[in-house]
């Protein structure tokens, strides 16, 4: 059973979202999207300053099964890329709700109503019983 921390934001695109106390958000694939990935070895970045459209594919992660891409849950601006995983992509497995890959400075707060909470998450991953 995949891990969904109730103090994150999700969308359906199996991203997570931690909103900072200076308002940007920290973006990140979740445990069920790495889980599914498999070992996570290479991640591509958006740059800087870069701005990105709600649903937009913006960073890449290589895994030993596909490339997938990670999409920007909200409107904004690229502010921060995760500079440890250039070297060490293998923590998104480890620790995927510690292993952000961007921060986005939001455009538009009241998009911060679109993500799910982690129970309609959940329900939205929800594998069905045997």
């Amino acid at each position: 059973m995949s891990q969904t921390p109730t103090d994150l934001l999700y969308s359906p695109s199996l991203q997570w979202v931690a909103v900072e106390r200076d308002g940007n958000v920290a973006v990140g694939i979740t445990d069920f999207a790495q889980a599914a990935l498999g070992d996570i070895g290479f991640v591509e970045f958006p740059p800087l300053g870069t701005s990105v459209a709600h649903d937009e594919a913006c960073a890449w992660v290589e895994s030993v099964k596909s490339v997938s891409e990670v999409f920007a849950p909200l409107s904004g601006a690229m502010m921060e890329i995760n500079s440890v995983l250039q070297a060490t992509p293998e923590r998104i497995n480890q620790a995927p709700y510690e292993a952000w890959i961007f921060k986005i400075k939001i455009a538009d707060t009241q998009e911060l109503n679109a993500p799910m909470s982690a129970a309609a998450y959940q329900t939205l991953t929800a594998q069905p019983s045997d």
